[in-house]
């Protein structure tokens, strides 16, 4: 048995997020599991870093998969890409060690969210950034973000309340921008069911003065969901980086 990690872009536009789904076949885990099953002639299970919901994008998606033996040279990034659709590429693959799992054995994660601020939509990137006509005050943004960067109880930032756990590490996020595009990154060890979106529209709040940046400091305590700021769209959100060395701080 060999074991492959797949670095994995694609525009998640059109499909139903990441994880398979009995009820349709638009999922990238479906259709690489599908694609990869008939190249290799039996069945191969996907298991990627983590979940991405309908719309948001990856650059640097990761996966984990167990072929019976070793691949051929081309195997992934020619045979298999030329069967995927044009809108999921397998960038590189790397054989590793038996027993890496692209999700259990991840580190830390990179995710980046883009925004429009123009009058209009730019014609052009209207499909990857959330268009937000306003002047958002970048520093308020930064000032914001400083209180929420570190080890806390994320549970007034997701929208699911099953979680067995809802402590993650924020290691940075870092608000950039230029002209009327505004870049926000996220690096931490993981991230909660909508926990970047949301993270994401508080600072736009905050950046608009429709809120104090200190005001997050009362949904980390109170993990009060309602007291965070909106879900922005899932088309500005990108997974840019999966990390498998541990982060010292």
């Amino acid at each position: 048995m060999r074991t492959y990690k797949l670095t994995i872009a694609y525009d998640g536009t059109r499909y139903q997020g990441w994880q398979r789904q009995m009820n349709t076949d638009r999922t990238i885990q479906g259709i690489l599991e599908s694609v990869i099953s008939d190249a290799a002639g039996c069945y191969v299970e996907v298991n990627g870093s983590g979940r991405t919901d309908a719309g948001v994008h990856a650059w640097g998606q990761t996966a984990s998969v167990v072929l019976p033996g070793t691949a051929e040279a081309g195997f992934f990034t020619e045979k298999i890409n030329e069967m995927l659709p044009e809108d999921i590429r397998i960038r590189a693959a790397d054989l590793v060690k038996n027993g890496f799992h692209a999700r259990k054995s991840a580190a830390w994660k990179v995710y980046e969210y883009h925004i429009d601020t123009g009058q209009k939509p730019d014609v052009f990137r209207r499909r990857f950034c959330y268009h937000f006509p306003y002047n958002p005050d970048l520093d308020i943004m930064r000032k914001t973000a400083e209180y929420i960067t570190g080890t806390y109880d994320f549970a007034g930032f997701t929208d699911k309340k099953n979680e067995i756990s809802t402590k993650r590490t924020i290691y940075d996020i870092i608000v950039c921008g230029q002209g009327s595009s505004v870049t926000i990154r996220y690096e931490g060890t993981g991230f909660l069911y909508h926990m970047v979106r949301i993270l994401t529209g508080t600072l736009l709040e905050a950046g608009t003065y429709q809120r104090t940046p200190e005001s997050v400091l009362d949904v980390l305590r109170e993990k009060d969901r309602g007291r965070a700021g909106f879900l922005a769209p899932a088309r500005g959100l990108f997974l840019k980086e999966v990390h498998y060395d541990y982060r010292g701080r």
